[in-house]
């Protein structure tokens, strides 16, 4: 919470948290770098988030960043929807917990 996140899309295989990492880390107030990787097969999805603490940094990056090589790929940056994620998703919850309440039984929610 009240972090500024990126997407980083068109991440090779080979790209790990820690070379996404060393990858903005020229950015002082970086706070955290996630690929994103399959449950089972560990292999990574394909993309990742950069989450910083300072707004600056933020456009920074993404003025900066967007097209550089991370491992053998040039990535593609975009402000993460998160955000939005999280309020559906606690929408959800609560939408749920409303019909649990009145007794009825809650949809399925993909």
């Amino acid at each position: 919470e009240g972090d500024f996140r990126i997407f980083v899309g068109d991440l090779g295989n080979e790209v790990t948290d820690e070379i996404l990492r060393q990858a903005f880390s020229k950015f002082e107030s970086l706070a955290k770098a996630k690929v994103i990787r399959d449950k089972k097969t560990t292999k990574s999805k394909g993309y990742g988030f950069v989450s910083f603490l300072d707004p600056h940094d933020f456009v920074r990056a993404m003025k900066e960043m967007n097209g550089k090589y991370i491992g053998n790929r040039p990535c593609k940056l975009r402000k993460s929807r998160w955000e939005d994620r999280n309020e559906k998703g606690s929408r959800r919850k609560l939408e749920k917990l409303v019909k649990k309440k009145k007794g009825k039984k809650p949809r399925k929610i993909n």
